[in-house]
């Protein structure tokens, strides 16, 4: 499996910015999709954003105009950077990547806390 370390995440005020990073530890150059997913307490883990080895990119609907995902294939990084936070966005927020060869993998989640 493919190694992911998520991190960037923390505590941030309404309206306030962040930008998470996930570094894998293979190239994401052939990864067929790479992106961001969420869990909030007592919720079902859900999409934020991905993208796909073609560049194209997909948000959830509650993210779209907010957030935006983007990667570094000389640094095999994915970043979400996430604007105008508010309160629902708090979660545990993890990477993923799928691999055609290797499968789908998971970082170990960092947290992303919006205070009101």
């Amino acid at each position: 499996q493919v190694q992911l370390v998520e991190s960037g995440g923390g505590l941030v005020q309404a309206g306030g910015s962040l930008r998470l990073s996930c570094a894998a530890s293979i190239s994401i150059v052939s990864s067929k999709t790479i992106g961001w997913y969420r869990q909030a307490p007592g919720r079902q883990r859900e999409l934020v954003a991905v993208i796909t080895r073609g560049g194209f990119t997909h948000y959830a609907d509650s993210v779209k105009g907010r957030f935006t995902i983007s990667r570094d294939y000389t640094k095999n990084t994915v970043y979400l950077q996430m604007n105008s936070l508010k309160p629902e966005d708090t979660a545990v927020y993890y990477c993923n990547a799928e691999y055609i060869l290797l499968g789908i993998s998971w970082g170990q989640g960092t947290q992303v806390t919006v205070s009101s």
